[in-house]
């Protein structure tokens, strides 16, 4: 392996992980393999702490292709709780509303998510990274400030009903670069007047990318440690 012309690494990121916890463990075992105490080290695609699937590592050089891989479409099976909203729209707070969930039924979801297929404008959660003046939503969120996001034009390929209860949906999700599922989850379970909130969610694709295709973390440490070490003719990262 060439860590200095680039590398690109397919990891199934774990629960609870952040992606930052995921870069910089496989950011030290390459500085450990190469002798460096600096060395560059990226993600294509943030996934949030609950969240789990394709995550894309890219080393060196290789990390100019950001841009390029995560514009790639995204697939994703998310488990959203209706009933009942937080106000992060998943688990990281406390539910703070609930509401009847007896009127909904399978052919009521079904219709409701026709209504989301295709461009959609989406507002992003008030808990993201997203900057308002240089200040990042979930700061602005966490003093109890309603940060002023702006709706964002966005495109769901498909969605498709994988399970089915009165207060929980099961889905798959193809859409666009930018599409904050979470924020789906808030938009979908008001369309059904019963709000609802991210219980989980798996990022199974990104462009060709699938989650049977990647390593655990572990995995891609051990590739590290253990790959025959190539060097490009200047060593200039």
């Amino acid at each position: 392996m060439d860590f200095i012309s680039g590398e690109i690494f397919y990891v199934d990121k774990p629960l609870e992980w952040t992606s930052f916890d995921v870069v910089k463990r496989l950011r030290g075992s390459v500085l450990r393999r190469l002798g460096k105490k600096k060395f560059k080290v990226g993600h294509a695609g943030t996934l949030d702490p609950l969240a789990t699937g394709v995550m894309i590592i890219c080393t060196g050089k290789a990390t100019k292709r950001i841009e390029e891989l995560q514009a790639g479409e995204k697939e994703y099976v998310a488990t959203i709780r209706l009933g009942a909203t937080t106000p992060s729209f998943d688990l990281e707070t406390e539910i703070d509303a609930t509401y009847p969930t007896e009127h909904i039924t399978r052919e009521l979801v079904l219709e409701t998510l026709e209504n989301f297929k295709g461009e959609i404008r989406q507002v992003p959660p008030a808990f993201s990274a997203c900057k308002i003046d240089g200040v990042r939503a979930y700061e602005m969120a966490r003093q109890g400030e309603e940060p002023p996001l702006k709706a964002k034009l966005l495109v769901i390929d498909d969605i498709e009903l994988l399970e089915f209860a009165p207060d929980q949906i099961k889905l798959r999700i193809v859409c666009s670069k930018g599409t904050y599922i979470r924020a789906l989850a808030r938009d979908i379970g008001a369309a059904l007047r019963s709000g609802g909130h991210l219980v989980a969610l798996r990022r199974t694709r990104v462009g060709d990318i699938r989650v049977e295709d990647c390593l655990s973390v572990q995995e891609a440490i051990d590739l590290i440690r253990n790959t025959t070490l190539e060097f490009p003719d200047s060593n200039n990262d």
